[in-house]
């Protein structure tokens, strides 16, 4: 008896901080052009586990494998463990924070500085106490996210920007779901907001397989076709076939 065709995996893009799903723009269309089901939902950007909370939510709803994708903090969305760990066949991390247990993502960013974060000149903190959130400068926007994109882009985007809590950055990650799923990683060597010797032994340290990308911390807007092009191997990958369809 022939053997039955694999179900194509959906794709689910997370954003990270100081952005919306519109970063992945450049992402979805080629994606979808190659047959594949994709979704990029609003990430809150609240806290960890509320954020991992409301993906959990959207992947239960759907009907098929899963391709989980983090840039930038939506790394460390991802790699919280989900109720149906069958669902999940593999992980994507653009230049993401891929935790481990016990880690928030100050660790990461504070083990390998300078970190463009811990620098007051570049961040603004409002309100104080408990509800706190950070944002970029919109005067360093550019330079510290996206200084490969046009002035206009860059404008544009710090303009749109989204703050996080700063809950979000000290939340501690529960153990990680890259132990047991299949991963890839994007390291964009410009990046000013996450250095790249930190993404670099994040995906070493996951033994995820690797895509050198010369891009800024926007590698999604930047270097599109890259992006695409790890994905739709690792969908490949879950199916065994060419382009993962």
């Amino acid at each position: 008896m022939p053997r039955p065709t694999p179900v194509p995996p959906t794709v689910v893009l997370v954003h990270g901080a100081f952005t919306d799903a519109s970063s992945w723009s450049g992402v979805v269309g080629p994606l979808r052009a190659a047959g594949l089901t994709v979704h990029a939902p609003a990430n809150p950007l609240r806290g960890l586990a509320h954020d991992a909370a409301c993906l959990r939510s959207l992947v239960r709803a759907l009907a098929t494998p899963v391709v989980l994708v983090g840039h930038g903090y939506g790394g460390a969305v991802i790699t919280q463990p989900t109720d149906d760990a069958d669902q999940v066949v593999a992980l994507c991390y653009v230049a993401g924070f891929g935790l481990d247990a016990g880690e928030c993502v100050l660790d990461i960013t504070n083990r390998f500085a300078p970190s463009p974060l811990a620098d007051a000149a570049a961040t603004t903190v409002l309100p104080a106490g408990p509800d706190s959130e950070v944002s970029i400068r919109a005067e360093r926007f550019r330079q510290l996210y996206a200084d490969d994109l046009s002035p206009t882009a860059g404008q544009a985007l710090a303009a749109a920007q989204r703050p996080v809590a700063c809950g979000a950055l000290t939340d501690r990650s529960a153990l990680p779901a890259w132990a047991d799923k299949p991963s890839w990683y994007a390291i964009a060597t410009a990046d000013r907001m996450l250095n790249p010797a930190a993404q670099r032994f994040m995906a070493q340290r996951m033994a995820a397989t690797e895509y050198v990308l010369d891009a800024s911390h926007a590698a999604p807007l930047a270097r599109p076709e890259a992006v695409v092009a790890m994905i739709r191997e690792a969908t490949a990958h879950t199916t065994g076939t060419p382009g993962g369809v």
